[in-house]
């Protein structure tokens, strides 16, 4: 469940506290900017990551874009955060979003495997539960990708 500039609540599972991870939505001419990482490079997600102890959202957010995309966000702003499993560890997770546009042309670094730009309609492309449930509806929702 996801809610615009604020959070989402979901059943806990077991007790545990979830993963916490912010993430950018960079959208640029109608399309969505997605990345896989080596260790599943068939999954895609937003570009974002953990954030480190004693990190804020924003620094978590600008130090993830410079380490996997060699990129800075400009004029993050809130978009959404929502309880959802993460697709790699099966764990509940916090999700953050911004918006952000880039300072330059992203790159995949670190420990990503690839990137694309897509509509979110394309076939064939495996996404991670929280951007497919969440996010891509949202972004629709706002008519900042197509319907």
């Amino acid at each position: 469940m996801a809610r615009q500039n604020g959070t989402a609540s979901a059943p806990g599972a077991g007790g545990r506290e979830p993963l916490e991870v912010v993430a950018a939505a960079i959208v640029r001419e109608g399309r969505l900017l997605v990345v896989s990482k080596e260790a599943a490079p068939d999954v895609f997600y937003l570009p974002g990551g953990k954030p480190d102890p004693g990190e804020g959202p924003l620094e978590t957010l600008v130090r993830e874009l410079d380490e996997e995309l060699g990129v800075e966000p400009l004029e993050p702003r809130l978009l959404a955060s929502v309880d959802s499993v993460a697709a790699l560890e099966g764990l509940p997770m916090r999700l953050t979003v911004y918006e952000a546009r880039v300072d330059g042309t992203p790159r995949p670094a670190a420990e990503l495997a690839d990137l694309r730009w897509i509509s979110g309609r394309e076939g064939g492309i495996r996404l991670s539960p929280a951007l497919r449930d969440h996010v891509l509806p949202l972004l629709r929702r706002r008519g900042t990708l197509p319907a």
